[in-house]
């Protein structure tokens, strides 16, 4: 091979090596199956409420917004909920600069509709087949309940992980901060 040749083909390799991504890069999840971190922008994506409605997160920038991850059969979801909406969404349902959206994992309309009459909540739900939202922010594979707080900037400022009352507690505190803070 002639100088000329090799110089090319090193070249080449270094241009790939540094602009193209490896396929084989993955984020590892922490140990409670999130992929996201507190400080990070939250992954943008379009999700469908159970009245039709499509709403882009990313179009939320402005607001503190709430994700709750659920589905039907988790017993904690449905522990949670009650809470949710008593302490975070009926306080803060008519705060302009507040959204709450459930993100129901895997579930066709008509259970995601049964579930939000089971468990008496009226905050909005989304459906996620596939859990694609969810693969976003966790480990496909990890399970819920699941919260993600998002600052008005876009970014997350509070991930929670089942339900435990004291980490509830900071939750709907973290909230109140957040809605209090000046625009």
């Amino acid at each position: 091979m002639n100088v000329k040749k090799l110089i090319c083909v090193l070249i080449c390799l270094i241009v790939m090596y540094l602009y193209i991504p490896t396929v084989a890069q993955t984020v590892q999840p922490d140990s409670v199956g999130y992929i996201v971190k507190v400080g990070q922008f939250a992954p943008d994506f379009t999700m469908t409420l159970a009245n039709g409605n499509k709403v882009k997160l990313s179009d939320l920038r402005g607001k503190v917004v709430m994700l709750q991850f659920t589905a039907s059969w988790c017993g904690v979801c449905r522990k949670e909920m009650p809470f949710i909406e008593k302490d975070i969404w009926l306080k803060n349902r008519t705060n302009p600069d507040f959204a709450l959206f459930g993100i129901d994992r895997d579930e066709p309309l008509e259970i995601v509709q049964k579930f939000a009459r089971q468990t008496g909540i009226t905050y909005p739900l989304a459906l996620d087949p596939n859990a694609d939202i969810f693969a976003l922010y966790a480990d496909r594979n990890a399970g819920i309940t699941r919260n993600v707080l998002i600052n008005r900037e876009g970014k997350i400022v509070m991930l929670t992980r089942l339900y435990n009352e004291r980490e509830f507690s900071t939750l709907v505190k973290k909230i109140n901060e957040l809605l209090a803070e000046e625009k």
